[in-house]
């Protein structure tokens, strides 16, 4: 179990280790790293996604380790309250940053319309917190749309196993 703390409150996690252990302990090692403690869901979509884990207050990015593998074929769908890896256009480019479905979002899954997101984790506890977030207020900073009016830090996550 994962506890992702924000400024808005906590949010739980389960990995899919078994199906995606790729993405799983590169997520765990950003913990580990500290890495996420002061970073901020910077991209709200509602209906769709809020995202994190790369940026700072000030929309700077962080420096990330290198790349991974994309396991978007793991079977994984990206269903409401599961989080998956973000990328750019490049299949296997996700590094720190990741993103909490707010719907089912099956056109993000593998084969859907590319190689698709490669799911890794659910949310079991803290679903009122990311539709919360949702629920914020956005705008343009930075040159990045869909940034929250107001900062949604995550103040810290750790692993509670």
């Amino acid at each position: 179990m994962i506890k992702i703390t924000t400024n808005k409150g906590e949010i739980e996690i389960n990995l899919f280790e078994a199906e995606a252990p790729i993405s799983s302990t590169n997520f765990k090692q950003y913990i580990n790293d500290g890495y996420y403690k002061n970073t901020i869901f910077h991209r709200v979509i509602p209906n769709f996604m809020i995202q994190g884990g790369g940026m700072t207050e000030d929309m700077q990015p962080k420096q990330t380790k290198e790349p991974i593998k994309n396991e978007a074929d793991n079977g994984k769908k990206n269903l409401r309250g599961t989080l998956a890896m973000a990328r750019t256009s490049e299949i296997d480019s996700a590094t720190s940053q990741f993103f909490i479905n707010l719907a089912d979002n099956h056109f993000l899954d593998h084969g859907g319309r590319d190689f698709g997101y490669a799911v890794f984790a659910e949310v079991v506890s803290g679903m009122d917190v990311v539709d919360s977030i949702a629920a914020i207020n956005t705008h343009m900073s930075n040159g990045h749309q869909d940034v929250p009016s107001e900062a949604i830090i995550i103040e810290d996550v750790k692993i509670i196993e």
